[in-house]
């Protein structure tokens, strides 16, 4: 079968096969596509929703995914990117199987190596904030979800010992973090240079970062983690809405909300408006109607 090529389209980046399987299970009519470059998506149709689905499986490693996600984003031009899939907890109370949205993402490597010791120069990245709202009203329906909203940390590394220097200064610095992987903050980067696409990391917990991390990946931590994580990313685009299709239920008549985006076409105001350029008349009053 042909996939149409409609809008709107949204964007799910996964690092891992089991990632992308526990993705894939949620997406019907797929059909794969190639980038002029080689890299492959899978796009298909999300059900009871109006969301295309874009499905990508792009390696390990924080570098990678924001180059890619780069050009995935310049060829497929979605409303919203969300990086899906596993990681080590952080923190006592996140547990294997929990889910954790990320509301911010570090970069954990970027400091200043001084004769005193190592000066962190932290690199944080918001998750969109639409979508992060979307998540927390989805996984209230959600009984069979622990979910956590929290800052989630990216390493180059896959961390195993809790007691290691790098597990202390993640304690020390980043004390705030429940979760680390390796690719969050490169997608999340990519998505904000590229148009300030709309982007969250969600990640579900396999291990706790220490040494139990192999015992637990063999025993279907993994796996669990990836279906849990895959999840709350279908209930989150079940409850956030294509810009296109935003009406004005849900607030001012005339302004629909899609995104981290006002957009008041078709609207009649009385008094001052100010925007962007490009989508509003700049301080003009009376009556008007945007376009």
């Amino acid at each position: 079968m042909t996939m149409p090529d409609i809008q709107p389209s949204i964007l799910v980046l996964t690092a891992l096969p089991l990632e992308y399987t526990a993705v894939r299970a949620h997406v019907e009519e797929r059909e794969e596509r190639v980038h002029r470059d080689g890299t492959r998506v899978e796009i298909g149709r999300l059900p009871d929703t109006s969301w295309q689905v874009a499905l990508a499986e792009l390696g390990m490693g924080a570098e990678r995914a924001g180059v890619l996600t780069t050009q995935l984003i310049d060829w497929l031009r979605p409303e919203a990117v969300l990086f899906v899939g596993v990681a080590g907890s952080l923190k006592d109370d996140v547990g294997i199987g929990d889910v954790v949205v990320g509301t911010q993402v570090y970069g954990i490597h970027g400091g200043k190596q001084t004769p005193e010791g190592f000066l962190v120069r932290p690199k944080a990245l918001p998750g969109s904030h639409a979508l992060e709202q979307a998540a927390r009203s989805a996984v209230r329906d959600m009984p069979g979800v622990r979910a956590h909203f929290m800052p989630i940390a990216t390493g180059d590394m896959v961390l195993t010992d809790a007691e290691s220097e790098i597990a202390r200064f993640l304690r020390r610095n980043y004390n705030d973090a429940g979760a680390i992987e390796m690719e969050g903050s490169g997608a999340l980067q990519a998505a904000h240079l590229n148009g300030q696409v709309n982007a969250l990391v969600i990640r579900g917990i396999s291990d706790r970062a220490d040494a139990g991390k192999h015992q637990a990946d063999a025993s279907g931590a993994q796996r669990l983690a990836a279906e849990q994580a895959a999840a709350v990313t279908v209930a989150v685009l079940r409850k956030h809405r294509p810009r296109e299709a935003s009406d004005s239920e849900e607030g001012p008549r005339g302004a629909t909300y899609g995104g981290d985006h006002i957009d008041f076409r078709g609207g009649t105001f009385h008094g001052p408006v100010t925007g962007k350029a490009d989508h509003l008349l700049r301080g003009q009053t009376g009556a008007h109607s945007l376009t």
